[in-house]
């Protein structure tokens, strides 16, 4: 097979609807438009969401609540999950990411003190709750926030 032998597969390339072209192909004269109203139009039609002039989905639907524009998003871990690491590890937050323990730090990591912690780790952290923190150094290791 030569470059200029190829060609797209049997059906794999579908013609374009042609419009208009008489009355024996079925969108001949109005093209699929039906008679006269808006939708017959050029540039006509309605937008998205509109109903008629019926009262719209998205205004019936009450509103709730509002967004805290100043919301701290912190990814959260809990101190089990840092039991894969070796004893004297630096844990900071490029190396949860590296571990895949993490996705992402938007506004910092929280670590929180659900489970056991048998290692002894310097553990580097946006925040840290009260018995995350007691955990980490009873296991011998060290608090530190960033």
């Amino acid at each position: 097979m030569k470059l200029h032998e190829l060609r797209p597969a049997e059906g794999a390339r579908k013609s374009p609807k042609r419009l208009g072209r008489g009355t024996g192909s079925g969108i001949g004269k109005t093209s699929g438009k039906g008679q006269k109203g808006q939708t017959s139009r050029s540039g006509g039609g309605v937008r998205p969401g509109f109903e008629g002039g019926q009262m719209p989905l998205y205004r019936r639907i009450p509103k709730r609540g509002f967004t805290n524009i100043f919301a701290k998003r912190y990814e959260v871990i809990n101190v089990d999950t840092l039991n894969m690491f070796e004893n004297g590890t630096v844990v900071t937050p490029e190396l949860l990411i590296d571990n895949g323990i993490i996705s992402k730090v938007y506004d910092g990591v929280k670590i929180l003190g659900n489970g056991e912690l048998e290692k002894n780790l310097t553990v580097k952290a946006t925040k840290f709750s009260k018995t995350a923190a007691e955990k980490i150094e009873a296991a011998g290791g060290k608090v530190e926030v960033i």
